[in-house]
């Protein structure tokens, strides 16, 4: 199913995540068959037990905008694993999301780390993650959920075929590379899929045509997928993540109504 975002802007109240302020985190190291991979994990107050969520970043990498919207994913009643794709190059200077494109150094540095990942070694180290949130004392079952933004969509949604037995739903936001060419599209692995899907798009996206956008949907009916394909009206790339230039607050609030209501049906 496609809907544009001005068709449910009645709908549009999105719950405060009542314990977003008070979500605790911690780092631990993950074996991989590629090396350690260090992760952040945010987790609710209290000694309940919750769903888990793997939140995959954008280009960026983890850095305190990113962290900040993983703590409200938290709030919302997940324990959040967001996992540091990049550590195959070696720790890294955090960059600046709003600048990082402008400086042609910090932009080279942000390629070659863009480079040192794809869809087949993100889902190696995805499936160190939910062994990881198996074993976790604060995960309630054995399903979980995924989010992605711009980068980090095509994770989500490849996590979701890659492994139909635990991902119940994933997300992608103003993600790329979601429908191209290569042998590991995440279009591909939409036959085998069990989860829930919602993908955001900005308006304006160079990043990810209407041809590519035709072609996800294509691969979704195809599937039989239980999908949502939202267009996000005069939005940009990039428009959902904290620190942007193009940040736009209120279709950034109406993602968080989606996820709040996707994560909600699926794991809670």
């Amino acid at each position: 199913m496609t809907m544009s975002g001005e068709n449910r802007n009645a709908r549009d109240q999105v719950p405060a995540p009542p314990d977003a302020q008070r979500a605790w985190s911690t780092s631990v190291d993950l074996r991989t068959p590629d090396g350690t991979m260090d992760c952040r994990v945010f987790s609710p107050p209290g000694d309940q037990r919750w769903p888990a969520v793997v939140f995959y970043f954008d280009a960026f990498g983890i850095r305190p905008d990113a962290c900040d919207m993983a703590i409200r994913l938290a709030g919302y009643g997940y324990v959040v694993a967001m996992p540091n794709l990049y550590y195959r190059t070696g720790a890294f200077s955090p960059f600046s999301a709003a600048t990082a494109f402008k400086d042609p150094s910090e932009r080279e540095r942000l390629t070659t780390l863009i480079r040192s990942i794809d869809n087949a070694k993100v889902m190696r180290d995805t499936d160190a993650i939910l062994r990881f949130l198996a074993g976790h004392a604060s995960v309630r079952g054995d399903r979980v959920g995924c989010v992605g933004y711009c980068l980090g969509g095509q994770f989500a949604l490849s996590a979701a075929g890659t492994f139909p037995n635990r991902v119940a739903a994933a997300a992608s936001i103003h993600g790329v590379a979601l429908a191209t060419d290569r042998p590991d599209s995440p279009h591909l692995l939409l036959n085998r899929t069990r989860a829930q899907l919602y993908i955001a798009v900005a308006e304006v996206d160079s990043d990810f045509l209407p041809a590519e956008a035709a072609t996800l949907n294509a691969a979704l009916e195809k599937a039989g997928a239980s999908h949502a394909m939202e267009i996000y009206p005069g939005t940009k790339h990039g428009f959902a993540v904290n620190g942007r230039l193009v940040y736009d607050r209120n279709a950034a609030e109406r993602t968080w109504q989606r996820l709040a209501e996707l994560f909600g049906g699926a794991l809670q």
